[in-house]
C-alpha cells in the first residue's frame, strides 16, 4: 500500500533526480517500468487503485 505525498520513484533527468509522489493513498496495482529505463513524457509508470 502506498500513502497519499510517498515518494514512488525518482526520476533522473539532465543530472537531477525528482522524486515521483503518490496524488493519493491505495495499493499498487501494476508496475510498467524497470529500475533503470527510460521512460517518455506522460508515459504510464504504474498504477494505483
Amino acid at each position: 500500500t502506498v500513502s497519499e505525498g510517498q515518494v514512488l520513484a525518482i526520476l533522473e533527468a539532465m543530472k537531477m533526480e525528482n522524486e515521483l509522489v503518490s496524488p493519493a493513498s491505495g495499493k499498487v496495482k501494476s508496475i510498467h517500468v524497470e529500475k533503470g529505463s527510460s521512460v517518455v513524457e506522460n508515459q504510464i509508470i504504474l498504477q494505483i487503485i
